[in-house]
């Protein structure tokens, strides 16, 4: 799980919550026919912007943003490098059996690819045609997370109006004006929460994932493409190291340094 995603809505939720019961009640913010306007609104407007299939499908588009960090790029090319020494050694059809061992669908695909003896032309197109159907997917997922964030505060203040015209119509009893404009605000409150602690945050942290995997696709295919071509290990290494940040490259370079001395040591 990732705890900054869950971390950061319950830290704020709970911030707010105590700022209101510093001044009052918790009760004074409870309106369900504001939470009808806005959560009836904003679902209204998804289902108008959006197919079903598509809006059916944010169930699995939100675990995205809940889950666990993606797979780091230094992981992939730890396991990209150790592909290309193992068929340096014993040739291409020997990864067959050695990749169906990892867990990334992706990386399975190129080298299943390159083993079946497919044009390295045609292995970059197939690949990176999957990178673009699934930038699609994500980006209609965090599409419709910006959306309801972007109809959240509209749907509020239509609930801040049509609280004020029902204390408009009693103007003549002063005693009602206070409290029925303090009902009228709740809405344009219960926008601007889903808006700025839900549904935009999500979006964003879609986008971050999805930049995420598509930096370590882009990875795989430099690699698997070196792998084909039977470059040397050391150059693979290189090659997709140029996709890190500094930072990450010592951490490639500092395991590489511990395996050549183990072997060193064990030809020793």
């Amino acid at each position: 799980m990732d705890l900054a995603t869950i971390i950061g809505i319950i830290l704020g939720i709970v911030l707010i919550f105590a700022a209101i019961l510093t001044q009052g009640s918790l009760l004074v913010f409870w309106s369900v026919s504001s939470i009808l306007v806005v959560v009836g609104g904003v679902i209204a407007a998804t289902l108008i912007n959006y197919p079903l299939p598509h809006i059916i499908s944010v169930v699995k588009v939100v675990k995205v943003a809940f889950k666990g960090d993606a797979q780091r790029p230094v992981e992939v090319i730890l396991q990209l490098v150790s592909l290309a020494e193992k068929a340096r050694r014993e040739g291409l059809l020997s990864l067959e059996n050695e990749v169906d061992q990892y867990e990334d669908e992706f990386m399975k695909k190129g080298i299943h690819l390159v083993v079946d003896g497919t044009e390295p032309d045609l292995v970059r197109n197939i690949l990176e045609t999957e990178i673009t159907m699934m930038e699609e997917r994500h980006r209609i997922g965090a599409g419709i997370f910006e959306a309801m964030g972007a109809s959240s505060p509209a749907f509020g203040m239509l609930g801040t109006l049509i609280g004020l015209i029902m204390m408009l119509k009693k103007i003549n009893d002063p005693s009602s004006l206070g409290p029925g404009m303090a009902l009228a605000l709740i809405t344009t409150f219960y926008g601007m929460i889903l808006a700025n602690l839900i549904f935009l945050p999500i979006a964003g942290k879609l986008k971050l994932r999805n930049s995420e995997e598509i930096l370590n696709k882009e990875i795989i295919i430099e690699g698997v493409l070196s792998i084909q071509a039977g470059e040397n290990p050391r150059i693979v290494s290189e090659k997709v190291k140029a996709y890190l940040h500094p930072r990450e490259k010592a951490i490639i370079e500092k395991e590489q340094l511990i395996k050549r001395r183990e072997l060193y040591n064990d030809e020793a």
